[in-house]
């Protein structure tokens, strides 16, 4: 069951990030930024070379970071040893962030597709995430773009929330074959993966689709939201927000 905090605290994505005031994307400072103006937080795991998840978004390292390359050939004493952009701090493994959130606030963590397109080649990624979370105490959910990650996870810690993060899927945005992208577009997965919540498209939430599972009882999330103006228009549809760039309100 999703606790009611994550339909009413908004969460920061990536953290509340903002690398000009030393806060890079899914760092530390921006997880503790996040904490203190009291968000939930939106974090990104990849998988390293030794089988470790790291929080970054990226496939590579080139824009985050100093360094080159891809993450996945990197092992993690390395990636934590390479500076984010911005900050003194290197790349985070999982257990580092989930000590420093320690159930202050609701945390979403999202896998990263580790196939390449959305396919069932996955599995390391979301076991490295299913042991670090173990015996985790706080409000946490999972959820992804891939739905074979999430029917993963749904088999490795059932008791955990999951969701689906799904998208008009516009062929042009998405290096993915036309049919994958028809196919994802209709959100056909929700039911079978055991989801119980939406992080949907911004843009796309009026989508039928979106509006049948809302009233099939999924709580509707959104990214990514980059003013108050979009906030309004968003919360007419979605329950909750992902958002960055201002402050989201935060409930009274």
């Amino acid at each position: 069951m999703l606790p009611e905090c994550f339909a009413s605290l908004p969460f920061a994505h990536r953290a509340l990030h903002d690398v000009a005031r030393g806060l890079p994307e899914n760092s530390r400072a921006a997880i503790e930024a996040a904490i203190a103006a009291g968000y939930g937080i939106e974090i990104d795991v990849q998988l390293s070379a030794d089988g470790a998840a790291m929080v970054f978004h990226d496939y590579a390292l080139d824009r985050l970071t100093g360094a080159k390359g891809a993450v996945r050939l990197c092992d993690q004493a390395t990636l934590e040893g390479t500076a984010l952009t911005g900050s003194a701090e290197g790349i985070p493994g999982l257990p580092e962030v989930l000590a420093l959130v320690a159930g202050r606030v609701p945390l979403l963590v999202e896998i990263k597709d580790q196939d390449g397109g959305m396919g069932p080649r996955i599995g390391p990624l979301e076991e490295a995430v299913a042991r670090d979370i173990e015996g985790y105490a706080g409000p946490l959910a999972v959820m992804s773009f891939n739905p074979h990650a999430v029917a993963k996870m749904q088999d490795l810690c059932p008791d955990v929330p999951r969701g689906l993060v799904t998208s008009a899927y516009r062929k042009e945005d998405w290096p993915l074959s036309q049919a994958t992208c028809d196919h994802l577009r209709g959100i056909p997965d929700y039911d079978r993966v055991g989801a119980s919540f939406l992080s949907h498209e911004v843009d796309d939430l009026d989508r039928p689709r979106v509006a049948a599972l809302k009233a099939q009882g999924a709580m509707i999330c959104c990214w990514t939201v980059r003013s108050a103006q979009q906030e309004a228009q968003a919360r007419a549809i979605a329950d909750n927000i992902t958002f960055e760039g201002y402050m989201a309100e935060l409930p009274a």
